[in-house]
């Protein structure tokens, strides 16, 4: 596509979005008395308008029903969490009965890996990507540890090429093939956050079930930004939060994803709470547990219904705007904002930003370095308005997510940053 870096290019293709109302339906952050170019929804998604009235729908059942809105509110908590699974079925590209929503990511990953990390003296080993998110690294090592096995032994990380920032997928499945007698579970997450590469998350399953070995991934970053096939690619299991990409507050509740194949599998280890139990005689309070057949069959506890309002707040508006839309648009939006810092290169006659996220294997993150006033120039970025994301050592990363950010908003950031690269003083270098 020819792009052009101009204001009036920016807003025709503003004019030309068909999601361009979606924005008035989110809060934006106020900076200097006007809205900011909010492109941290890697980190922390922003507020949907209508979430206050979910959230109040809940709490006036609350006081007028008591214990009684569990069945008899507007919309029974009882049953409130199976309103999800037809919601993030398009999202993550699953079968209904393949997704619970339920605890927080990393408590998911935990209850997913109790089942499908199975290490025995033979195999026992997880391969992953090299300085992976922190939460999954230190999940790997206790699930390790738990087992009796040394983790510098069983987490077999694949690392960048020397030189490079990037993982190949051929390394990928080349470190699995090397392990294929030992390796029990190939877990990577969908997208690093570092860099924002997304994996082919098809490939690693087909290779990690031709040697005997089950397949996960931590869908963070990709939930929500990028196209999921998770029941077509095999894939065993995943997990999901619902705060970045998703919208659905800090802390919110998350999702988790079990392949078909699996769900009725009553034999499977797993830990077991009264939540997961068979609806039809959960209240009769037997012992035994018997699993309800669907990814429901993994839950532990009944789930705040509070937590829960906030997240269907935002999926009802990702059910309005459809997924193939909001692909669509990110796509463009970010090659738009690809454009944008690449012309800064050209404009200044040298390379100042190396963008480190590949152009072809991304969703809407772009993870930048800048070869000069790194530190300083980021700190530079609020005070004009923009809200970003640091990261040691040396990356800013921008995430233009379609729901409510603009080709206006990827246009005035690079206005900014190239004003900013021109005004920084030099005694900074």
């Amino acid at each position: 596509m020819n792009f052009q870096n101009t204001i009036e290019y920016a807003r025709q293709l503003d004019e030309q979005d068909v999601l361009k109302n979606f924005r008035e339906q989110f809060y934006i952050p106020i900076i200097n008395e006007h809205e900011s170019i909010y492109f941290n929804g890697n980190s922390l998604g922003l507020q949907p308008k209508v979430t206050q009235e979910y959230i109040l729908d809940k709490l006036e059942d609350w006081a007028n029903l008591g214990v009684e809105g569990h069945f008899h509110g507007r919309q029974p908590w009882y049953t409130y969490h199976e309103l999800f699974p037809p919601l993030l079925s398009p999202i993550v590209g699953a079968l209904p009965d393949e997704i619970v929503v339920m605890n927080e990511l990393t408590v998911n990953l935990h209850l997913l890996m109790t089942t499908f990390y199975r290490p025995t003296t033979q195999r026992y080993k997880i391969i992953c990507e090299a300085k992976a998110f922190p939460s999954d690294q230190y999940a790997f090592e206790s699930q390790v540890l738990i087992h009796g096995f040394n983790p510098d032994d069983a987490i077999v990380e694949v690392a960048p090429r020397q030189g490079e920032q990037l993982i190949y997928t051929e390394d990928i499945i080349a470190t699995i093939e090397a392990n294929k007698d030992s390796v029990a579970l190939v877990l990577f997450g969908g997208i690093n956050y570092y860099n924002g590469q997304v994996f082919d998350m098809a490939a690693i399953t087909a290779a990690a079930h031709k040697v005997g070995a089950y397949c996960g991934f931590d869908l963070a970053h990709a939930a929500g930004n990028i196209h999921l096939k998770l029941h077509d690619w095999g894939t065993d299991f995943a997990c999901w939060c619902s705060y970045k990409y998703l919208n659905s507050g800090p802390g919110g509740i998350a999702g988790a994803f079990v392949h078909q194949r699996h769900i009725t599998n009553k034999n499977l280890p797993r830990l077991a709470g009264w939540w997961g139990y068979d609806k039809a005689s959960r209240f009769m309070m037997d012992k035994g547990f018997k699993p309800i057949p669907t990814a429901e069959g993994w839950q532990l506890s009944n789930p705040s219904v509070i937590n829960m309002a906030a997240h269907k707040a935002s999926l009802d508006i990702f059910a309005s705007a459809g997924m193939e839309n909001l692909l669509a648009k990110s796509t463009l939006l970010s090659d738009y904002l690809f454009y944008v810092m690449e012309q800064i290169n050209v404009t200044s006659g040298k390379k100042i930003i190396e963008i480190i996220t590949p152009k072809n294997a991304r969703g809407c993150q772009l993870s930048i370095q800048l070869k000069q006033h790194t530190k300083d120039i980021f700190n530079a970025l609020k005070p004009h308005g923009i809200i970003s994301d640091w990261r040691e050592p040396d990356v800013i990363r921008l995430a233009p997510v379609p729901l409510y950010n603009s080709f206006t908003d990827v246009y005035h950031f690079g206005e900014i940053l190239n004003l900013l690269f021109k005004n920084i003083p030099k005694n900074v270098e």
